[in-house]
């Protein structure tokens, strides 16, 4: 999973979210900021970053779960990220050619 994270990150010049499990993991590879261990509050600054950080992970799950609910194809894809971007880049366009909304 990580190679696949560093690969969008590097290849397609994409910042990749990822979870907190993930903290550490590399350049390209935003986690959110984890809470003191002394209870206290986070500085605004980090309040912030993780409120955008789940802002735009919320738009990606609920597209690709969009898409996942529409394409059949998408359910149990194991691609490559590459030919996933590609696969995923298509399905907008298809969805509004068949619903008579051409972009």
């Amino acid at each position: 999973m990580l190679g696949a994270l560093y690969w969008a990150a590097a290849h397609l010049d994409l910042p990749t979210l990822a979870g907190a499990g993930y903290d550490g993991a590399g350049i390209g590879v935003h986690t959110p900021v984890e809470h003191p261990a002394d209870g206290g509050d986070l500085h605004i600054d980090n309040r912030t970053y993780n409120a955008l950080l789940r802002g735009l992970h919320a738009l990606g799950e609920r597209g690709f779960a969009l898409l996942v609910g529409h394409w059949r194809t998408l359910r149990h894809i194991t691609a490559s990220p590459e030919r996933i971007g590609a696969i995923v880049k298509a399905a907008p366009t298809l969805t509004h050619y068949e619903y008579g909304r051409p972009t």
